[in-house]
């Protein structure tokens, strides 16, 4: 049938993610840095995502698109474990940050977590102060990189590094990636947005010693280039056992 579809310009999205959590649907997701219509019978059409596209990459159009279908909604959100929408937000209200599409993808800045009365000593408290940490998924006017250093963290790090929270997370804004099984030139694309306008004071790239993991330093250093912002950089590096052996 012909209806009104979301159409999201491919080379003018840069993959920031803030149309994703304004879809009470669920119908927007990232693939390879980009935002895509997950399944054309999840999106009602009536453009709730519209606003929060920075680059103007959404639009709506008129195509061959299957119905909507609300049935396929709910079974949707809950293969998520994301809420179902309410009537209100079928009839187009109630899209905003605090409702619908994917939790995973929601904003979120918040305090490191404190230490429980009953914790035993020596216990590791997370330092973890925002969400979303992929790469892919974080917008990059959160609030939380203003003014803070940003701590680029190859993923693997965290399981080698045993105190990783508190000697590089504690304190800092972070984003997470993996250089061998995502796309370079969408975290090169994504880092020179980030770096241009988030207002961050710091980068530090954490990596393993693996040559694979040299790509997101290479990212990261292209990225600033190209953003033309003089930003403090620095890399560590950190060993498959655990050490620091480059800093």
């Amino acid at each position: 049938m012909i209806r009104k579809i979301v159409n999201i310009d491919q080379e003018k999205c840069d993959g920031c993610g803030l149309c994703v959590p304004s879809c009470a649907e669920g119908a927007i997701k990232i693939v390879n840095g980009k935002a895509q219509i997950a399944a054309d019978n999840l999106c009602d059409g009536l453009g709730a995502c519209l606003g929060e596209c920075p680059q103007d990459a959404i639009t709506i159009i008129e195509r061959d698109a299957d119905e909507f279908d609300e049935v396929a909604v709910e079974k949707h959100l809950h293969a998520q474990g994301a809420p179902t929408p309410t009537p209100a937000h079928a009839h187009g209200h109630g899209h905003g940050h605090g409702h619908g599409g994917c939790p995973g993808s929601r904003v979120q800045s918040f305090a490191p977590a404190q230490a429980a009365p009953a914790q035993p000593a020596g216990a590791v408290q997370s330092q973890l102060a925002q969400w979303p940490v992929q790469l892919h998924l974080v917008p990059v006017t959160a609030p939380y990189f203003k003014g803070a250093e940003l701590l680029i963290t190859a993923d693997c790090v965290p399981f080698a590094y045993a105190n990783y929270h508190q000697d590089f997370l504690a304190g800092k804004a972070v984003v997470v990636g993996c250089p061998k099984l995502d796309d370079n030139n969408a975290y090169l694309q994504k880092l020179t947005e980030l770096f241009r306008v988030s207002g961050i004071t710091g980068i530090t790239v954490l990596r393993m010693e693996v040559p694979c993991c040299g790509g997101i330093v290479m990212a990261a250093r292209q990225a600033l280039a190209a953003s033309g912002m003089e930003i403090p950089f620095r890399e560590v590096t950190i060993s498959i056992r655990g050490e620091i052996i480059e800093r």
